[in-house]
């Protein structure tokens, strides 16, 4: 069942914080804001009463991640914290809300036995990891298809008032992952590509699993831009507060001009848009203008 205010959707408001974020708060340990890359020793302040001034060669490093690329590996291992937590925080434990189509008792995706306890047992974060991972690079699919995949994860589990647990997180994430690489990735990949990925699997079952995915979330596949920024920075948050180290890269000369062009080549690509908003008001009003009255006899 839908959310009654949409207002109150995480997945589709720009405002309501993620699900994920409310699931972990109890496990997180923040830290502060702006946190300094060195400790001053008040000690020593305090002998020598001033800080001495040496000359170096520092080099700059810079957080190879943006909201437009994110870096890959981290964002699959952030994704997988945020499953995890969905996981291991459900309300409804012993108790859960299911489904029969995402349930991998009764639609195994692999041929071998799974043994019961591992239904039952939460899963740790790096057989979650492990599992993104092998899809995300079979498939060669993205970061931004990731975190895409999360926000359609939050949906289901929101629209269709089920939960996120041992029986059903594999099913639930591949099902969320072939959506996501259909809508948001230019070369989409097929289900019968991803049967070939996880060979015990039928393209029958995955096509019934999709067109069950999408009916749960009411075909509202739509993800504003707003949303996907909120995510983003979240699951950043998310990272440093799980100590998982974002990913920085030396400043040298060949990136820094790199950097450069990017900017500029953005600085011209907003001012040919600020241009041709000009040109189009100018020539309304002009339309305006020269348009003849209607005489209505």
């Amino acid at each position: 069942m839908k959310y009654l205010d949409a207002e109150q959707d995480p997945s589709t408001h720009p405002t309501v914080r993620p699900t994920f974020m409310e699931r972990s708060k109890s496990e997180m340990k923040l830290k502060d804001n702006r946190r300094s890359f060195y400790v001053l020793d008040c000690t020593s302040l305090q002998t020598h009463g001033t800080l001495k001034k040496s000359n170096s060669c520092s080099t700059i490093f810079l957080d190879d991640s943006t909201i437009s690329q994110p870096n890959l590996k981290n964002t699959i291992k952030c994704i997988s914290l945020a499953i995890y937590y969905h996981i291991l925080n459900r309300k409804h434990r012993s108790q859960e809300r299911l489904m029969e189509i995402f349930e991998e008792r009764i639609h195994p995706i692999s041929r071998e036995p799974i043994p019961l306890e591992n239904l039952s047992r939460d899963p740790d974060h790096r057989q979650i990891y492990r599992f993104i991972r092998t899809l995300f690079h079979a498939a060669q699919l993205t970061a931004e298809c990731a975190i895409i995949t999360l926000v359609y994860i939050e949906r289901l589990l929101n629209y269709a008032e089920i939960d996120l647990c041992p029986s059903n997180w594999r099913r639930i994430v591949l099902g969320a992952i072939m959506l996501a690489s259909k809508v948001w990735d230019d070369q989409a990949v097929w289900n019968v590509d991803y049967c070939q990925i996880l060979h015990d699997t039928n393209v029958d079952d995955m096509n019934e699993l999709e067109r069950q995915f999408l009916e749960c979330l009411e075909f509202n596949i739509n993800v504003p831009s707003s949303v996907y920024a909120k995510y983003y920075y979240d699951l950043r948050t998310l990272a440093i507060a799980n100590d998982l180290q974002l990913p920085l890269q030396p400043l040298y000369k060949e990136r820094a001009k790199k950097l450069e062009a990017l900017s500029r080549n953005y600085e011209d690509k907003m001012t040919n848009i600020s241009a041709l908003k000009k040109r189009s008001h100018s020539a309304e009003h002009l339309n305006e203008c020269n348009r003849a009255p209607v005489i209505i006899p």
